[in-house]
């Protein structure tokens, strides 16, 4: 689509095959969103698009993912609270019109599967070396390798005697992530060759502790993420790419439909009349 529709605390691109989401800086964005400064969201990744009102007149335009395609939202598993959600845009609700827009737009990209779960993750993770200090201890991850290196104030004495830490991805069957905003916050690795730990995690020297202002959520969680994505890529058999089979034409109704919608929001005011010729045409295009 190449149109930008900007919100509160982020900037959305519509492109051809994704969404490109761009997260502002300003001290008002919350620190994980910050952190991610921006995602593509792939259309296949996509399970389905909401738009409903918001707080203080605004409306809120979500795209709800895939089970399964975002390993930052499967490390989080269902821990973040709304304002941190990665998938919302806040706007003001004068903009609604404009959001249905888009909203309809999203939908018509979706693909047949998008009610299903997705077999691999789509959405990309945080990108390594990244590091961060919990309570305990310092944990690293290279991209090949996850360490931690024990705290003599914070780490028990079965963290001592076992020493510092290394583990290789290849080695992990996976990661559990417990947000440092709850009572016992860690974040623990599951070795491929042994059951789940049942150790609490200030005995486990697999896992590192959060506390207050240890392990916060921006920095922790893109940690997860990219350990999660690691492992599932090298436990994952290969996926061939799909094949899109009659893509590029939609039905001649949902054309006239959408071109009828774009010459509501030129009326509004809402597209200039470049963007509006251009949209048209490419709208036309696709019969």
């Amino acid at each position: 689509m190449g149109d930008v529709l900007a919100g509160i605390h982020a900037t959305w691109e519509f492109d051809t095959d994704s969404v490109l989401i761009r997260f502002e800086r300003g001290i008002r964005t919350p620190k994980l969103l910050q952190s991610l400064r921006e995602r593509r969201i792939p259309h296949a990744a996509v399970s389905s698009v909401t738009l409903t009102p918001g707080k203080r007149d605004t409306v809120v335009l979500r795209v709800v993912p895939r089970p399964g395609a975002d390993p930052l939202l499967e490390a989080a598993a269902g821990q973040l609270k709304e304002g941190c959600d990665p998938y919302r845009l806040v706007l003001p609700a004068e903009r609604e019109l404009l959001a249905e827009y888009y909203a309809d737009e999203l939908r018509s990209c979706l693909g047949p599967d998008s009610d299903e779960p997705a077999d691999r993750f789509l959405v990309a993770a945080p990108e390594a070396p990244m590091q961060f200090k919990a309570y305990d201890g310092r944990a690293g991850f290279d991209g090949e390798r996850i360490s931690f290196r024990w705290f003599r104030t914070g780490a028990s004495s079965a963290k001592w005697k076992a020493g510092d830490q290394t583990y290789r991805v290849s080695d992990l069957a996976g990661i559990e992530w417990r947000s440092p905003e709850a009572i016992d916050g860690h974040l623990r690795l599951v070795p491929r060759a042994a059951e789940v730990s049942r150790a609490a995690a200030d005995q486990d020297p697999a896992a590192v502790l959060f506390g207050l202002g240890y392990g916060p959520v921006h920095e922790s969680l893109p940690f997860a993420a990219a350990v999660l994505e690691s492992v599932r890529t090298r436990t994952a058999p290969a996926v061939p790419a799909p094949v899109l089979v009659n893509a590029g034409r939609r039905d001649p109704a949902d054309i006239a439909e959408r071109i009828h919608h774009l010459g509501e929001l030129h009326r509004a005011g809402l597209v200039t009349d470049d963007e509006y010729c251009a949209k048209k045409a490419q709208l036309l295009a696709e019969l």
